[in-house]
């Protein structure tokens, strides 16, 4: 018996069922698009890929409100694929990676910049930029079977109907199959894990009233509106 009330699963909505997923653990992909890491002054070109984590109950069904986070003066949108692993394991081959992905959807990473540039700057983690209250939206999860590619596909976001970002998932340093290996390699993956797989050139600065549209091409699409400060 707890000492406290258990807190409640964090989940996802399944797309056409009423099935939800349930989340364990929330693992991003750090720059892993070569135009984006240049946008952030950095040189992909000489980076292994690298990792953070957000908890899970970041994450947040949409279409949603997200109420404008506190400390921060600078909110930017990051458009993401992101994966949902059905099956655990470590060391997974490349070959192997599909058999370990149940499903798919598109994703935000809302990022804090100011708190991500300061920590950066200190040499401090990245969590108070990137792991805040809903700081991932999440459409509904589509199962791998019905997903038509994890290879090619366009991935875009628009804010009050500009697109902003606008790519393809074939332009990932790290192939989905390359970088779940990798993070494999450095933590045993569990049944639950969701891997968002980072996000390409063109992110920026929302503010409350500004309306969020999104999508992975055969995957699915989002809505997020920023409400007033929390």
């Amino acid at each position: 018996m707890y000492v406290i009330d258990a807190p409640q699963q964090a989940s996802l909505a399944v797309q056409g069922s009423n099935d939800r997923f349930p989340i364990r653990r929330i693992f991003c992909v750090g720059r892993n698009y070569a135009a984006h890491a240049r946008e952030m002054g950095k040189d992909p070109d000489r980076e292994a890929p690298f990792f953070f984590t957000k908890p899970a109950d970041a994450a947040v069904d949409t279409p949603c409100t997200m109420a404008y986070p506190k400390l921060t003066e600078d909110l930017h949108h990051e458009i993401e694929l992101v994966l949902a692993i059905g099956k655990g394991g470590s060391e997974i081959a490349q070959a192997d990676v599909m058999d370990h992905i149940w499903g798919a959807a598109v994703g935000l990473d809302m990022t804090r910049r100011d708190l991500q540039g300061e920590a950066k700057n200190m040499g401090r983690p990245w969590d108070w930029g990137k792991a805040f209250d809903h700081s991932a939206p999440i459409g509904p999860i589509k199962p791998i079977a019905e997903v038509p590619s994890l290879e090619n596909a366009r991935i875009w976001l628009a804010v009050n109907g500009e697109t902003r970002q606008d790519a393809d998932i074939a332009d990932l340093i790290w192939s989905v199959a390359e970088h779940v290996s990798i993070l494999s390699h450095a933590m045993t993956l569990a049944p639950g894990d969701l891997v968002m797989t980072g996000t390409p050139a063109g992110v920026g600065a929302v503010v409350p009233g500004d309306v969020m549209t999104g999508g992975v091409d055969g995957i699915g699409t989002l809505e997020v509106t920023i409400g007033e400060r929390a």
